[in-house]
Parts: C-alpha cells; structure tokens; sequence
C-alpha cells in the first residue's frame, strides 16, 4: 500500500477554487472563486487547509476575538469538513490541532466548537481532542 504524503497547511488564494469545491459539497453555497479570493484577502479567519498527495481534501475555518466580557481572547472553529474519500484518516484531529497552535501563538486561552447534536462523529472527534461538551444552547434567528 502506498504511503500518503498528509500535509495542513494555511489556505491562499491559489486554493481558491478548491475551497469552493469542498464547501460547495459541504455547505452547499453557491459562490464563486472570486468571492472565495475576496474573502481569503480581506477576512480575518483563518483557513486551514487538508492536503493528501498535493489534492486538498478538507478545511477548517477558524476565527478569535477579544471581548471586554473576558480577560483572553476567545477562539472558535466555526466549520470543518473532510471530503468523504479522504475520511477516517485522522486529519480533523490534525486540523484542530494545526488551528490550536496558532491560536496559542496568538494568545488564545479558549476554544469553542459547535456542532449539532446528532453529529456524533463529529462530536467523538472532538472529544478525542479534548474538547468537552457544555450545557450552552444555540438560537438562531435570520434577519
């Protein structure tokens, strides 16, 4: 069997048109390379990128802020998805702990991860990174 050459790495715009292919499967947004570029350029997120073999095969978006609320900043990973191909493979712990990293850099003391309730790989996942599940509930209202 063939070893892979895994790699994560920061998003750029040359990714451009491969992070519209996964979000596209992942989200469903209809946008165009244009509009990925604009906000690789002008975002403060920070996209992680999933590499097998020179093929990008997931992301990870991650962004932090500093509330007055806290006294550290606060960090999230907002989404995450792995090309079903390419699943089982360890890369989400590999992205969470490539965004965590810069996130200490940075001096993030907290991270937070929302995922639905019934998404329980996803949640094992996390968990296996240590992440811990709260009694926090999410509303959403569309404007």
């Amino acid at each position: 069997m063939k070893e892979e050459n895994i790699h994560i790495r920061w998003a750029n715009e040359n990714d451009a048109e491969d992070l519209l292919k996964l979000n596209n499967a992942f989200n469903g947004i209809g946008t165009s390379v244009e509009e990925v570029i604009d906000s690789l350029a002008l975002s403060n997120e920070l996209i992680a990128l999933a590499v097998i073999d020179d093929q990008a095969v997931g992301f990870a978006c991650a962004q932090y802020f500093k509330s007055f609320c806290y006294r550290a900043l606060q960090g999230e990973i907002t989404e995450m998805y792995i090309a079903e191909v390419a699943r089982r493979r360890g890369l989400a712990t590999l992205l969470i702990a490539f965004i965590e990293e810069e996130f200490k850099a940075r001096g993030v003391t907290g991270v937070k991860i929302l995922t639905g309730q019934s998404n329980e790989r996803a949640i094992k996942t996390y968990e296996k990174s240590n992440y811990a599940r709260t009694e926090e509930v999410l509303l959403q209202k569309k404007l």
